[in-house]
């Protein structure tokens, strides 16, 4: 479908991409990973047309259609986000205007047997023939489910899209390209502004995407859900692999392992071979062998080895953490709304020095409203105490979106540190990979894994005891998540992480406070303790949960139906009943119809036994017998296990209310 032909592009006299060649198929499904800045980003506007490269070039049909969400995106107002989401079907839209402006001009006329008439009504036909083979009919429920897929309720389709935050334009812009229907999706960290319920609804609709589609993510679970074939980029090449990103991660490592063990023999081939040369070039008796072994050397091939991606990693270490008090934050009566809507109701919290808490939940429900009012960027009612000698360092969600874009990277650091505090900023950088010329760059240019690291920078700055970070991880690539997390381990003040990344968080807190219904619960123990006390295996399956049971409870409104007993895990409850009940009644059914099948058997057994008068004593073949007999056992066997199957799912049905499917 597409051919991206030896493209070569350079930034600042080093080459981003170097000789780049692959195909696009239809319904490929690639993730495009890298380290920050490897030229991901770059490679996806090149295809979109974009930018320009150096040298090479893109082949695609003329007709391809394509959508592009890119990470940071300029945005329209003036519409409600059900007619800006619209605007995906424009020709759809056109054409119904036509037969609209056809329909006028019929009622208008009277010369009903006239050629003129008659080729309006042809006309007309077309259009709506065409107009219902596009779903023209079906617009509305197509903007609806996606929408709703996205997180959006149905009172906000109304809303004017200027009202809506930047992370929620995002889902407007990406609403728009799903429903576009392109041959090629290029999506650019799609789920760093999306709940965990969100993420499930983009896995599924991808997954049966008809199209071809490009993600960039580093979120491994996507990847894996989603993408069958991994193209990296590394210094400035590709590696292609058709298969998912967690089993490329293996093969690639087997790969660099093998290139290392070829590259050491031929290694050590040359020394032997220069040391021979060097021994007996000068005997005229060896003469003939020298000359052989010096074509042998020249005609030897160079070995690549691809440069280990680890020897380039960034170095992480907090200052050590002032002393505090040791209650860091206590909160009573605490109360938050944005325009009427209630976001924090009456919450009380006392977070001591040493904490290393999560905050969980979907996304609305208030986490990063409390985080903001902690760091003292949002008012509130209720009362807020923040503890003696605390110093809050705070990681917003969106703080690549709050730097200056138009000064360089060493100014937005120099103009961030406090002064005369003697911190080496170029070396601070060079920890980053800031290095050389970066430091020269402007924050503009940056990708959104470059500004991420230059945001952490500033929390280095100063010796924080409080740090609040607000989905750090978006936009880092997976070894910079190692490395932070690395750092944080060993981080010695109080900390608030909110996250869904469940892989992350696991091992960095001691505490979980999950957001539901405008309160907090909190749970003593890291997240594996608390994922085990909601019996869930992952914070995905936490927000279907929560979404199930609300339809369950919506559900059993409308129909009068007896509800379920009380309890924070009857949806869980439910779900396991279901699974065990259909597992029994798939044994039941294969014990049944195999039952039958061996009846069957055995009555043709018996007529051949009556029709060749077969006895067990006479000379002939009596292996038909030991059959019969081993049939009726197996018969007798599956009977009782049919029996003991039916007691078990009787069993079942009493320690559950009587409850059936």
């Amino acid at each position: 479908m597409i051919s991206i032909n030896n493209i070569t592009l350079g930034f600042g006299g080093q080459k981003l991409l170097d000789g780049i060649s692959f195909q696009i198929n239809p319904k490929d499904r690639i993730g495009l990973v890298g380290n920050n800045g490897a030229g991901k980003t770059t490679l996806l506007k090149i295809i979109m047309g974009l930018q320009a490269p150096d040298s090479g070039n893109t082949e695609k049909p003329a007709d391809l259609t394509a959508g592009y969400l890119p990470q940071q995106m300029r945005h329209t107002d003036g519409r409600t986000l059900f007619d800006e989401v619209k605007t995906s079907f424009s020709g759809i839209m056109e054409l119904e205007e036509k037969i609209n402006k056809l329909n006028h001009e019929i009622e208008k006329r009277s010369d009903y047997s006239s050629p003129a008439y008659l080729g309006i009504i042809n006309r007309l036909s077309d259009m709506d023939e065409r107009a219902r083979i596009l779903g023209a009919a079906k617009i509305n429920e197509k903007i609806e489910k996606t929408l709703t897929g996205l997180g959006f309720d149905p009172q906000d389709f109304s809303k004017q899209t200027k009202e809506f935050s930047g992370g929620w334009r995002m889902r407007i812009e990406l609403a728009r390209i799903l429903l576009k229907n392109p041959a090629l999706l290029l999506l650019d960290e799609p789920t760093n502004h999306l709940d965990i319920e969100s993420i499930i609804w983009l896995e599924q609709f991808l997954s049966g995407y008809q199209g071809a589609v490009i993600i960039i993510s580093h979120d491994r679970a996507l990847l894996d859900n989603v993408t069958d074939r991994t193209i990296e980029i590394s210094h400035g090449k590709i590696h292609d692999f058709k298969v998912p990103y967690s089993k490329y991660t293996l093969l690639r490592k087997e790969q660099q392992l093998v290139q290392e063990a070829t590259y050491k023999n031929r290694q050590k081939q040359v020394a032997q071979t220069d040391k021979f040369i060097e021994r007996f070039r000068y005997k005229a008796t060896k003469a003939r062998q020298v000359q052989s072994r010096i074509k042998y050397l020249e005609k030897l091939r160079p070995i690549e080895v691809d440069e280990n991606n680890d020897s380039k990693a960034i170095s992480i270490k907090f200052p050590p953490a002032p002393r505090s008090g040791i209650i860091v934050i206590e909160a009573k009566g605490l109360s938050k709304s944005y325009n009427g809507k209630t976001i924090l109701e009456n919450i009380d919290i006392s977070i001591n020095r040493g904490d290393r808490i999560a905050f969980v939940g979907r996304n609305g429900e208030g986490k990063t409203t409390l985080s903001r009012i902690i760091a003292a960027d949002l008012d509130y009612t209720g009362n807020l105490k923040i503890g003696h000698n605390v110093k809050t360092g705070y990681f917003a969600q969106n703080q690549d979106e709050l730097m200056y874009g138009e000064i360089t990277v060493l100014d937005t650091i120099e103009r961030a540190a406090p002064a005369d505090t003697g911190i080496k900023i170029r070396a601070l950088l060079g920890a980053f990979l800031f290095r050389n010329d970066d430091i020269d760059k402007k924050v503009k240019v940056l990708s959104g894994g470059e500004r991420s690291r230059l945001s952490l920078v500033k929390l280095l700055l100063e010796p924080f005891n409080l740090l609040v970070l607000d989905e750090p991880t978006n936009h880092l690539d997976m070894r910079s998540k190692d490395v932070l997390k690395k750092a944080l381990k060993n981080y010695t003040g109080t900390m608030i992480l909110v996250s869904h990344d469940r892989e992350f968080m696991n091992g960095l807190v001691d505490y979980v406070y999950e957001f539901r219904n405008h309160k907090i619960i909190k749970y003593i123990g890291s997240i594996n303790d608390f994922l085990e006390k909601k019996k869930i295996v992952s914070l995905r399956e936490l927000e279907v949960k929560k979404k199930e049971d609300f339809k369950q409870k919506e559900a059993g409104s409308k129909a009068g139906e007896n509800r379920p007993p009380a309890g924070k895990n009857i949806y869980l409850e439910k779900k396991l009943f279901d699974k065990s009940y259909r597992k029994i009644i798939r044994k039941i059914e294969k014990c049944e119809t195999t039952v039958n099948q061996l009846e069957r058997e055995l009555e043709k057994l018996t007529v051949i036994i009556d029709s060749k008068k077969i006895s067990y004593t006479g000379p002939e073949d009596n292996s038909i017998f030991f059959e019969y007999a081993d049939k009726k056992k197996e018969i007798d066997r599956l009977v009782q296990e049919w029996e003991k199957l039916h007691a078990e799912l009787e069993e079942l049905s009493r320690n559950n209310h009587g409850r059936v499917l």
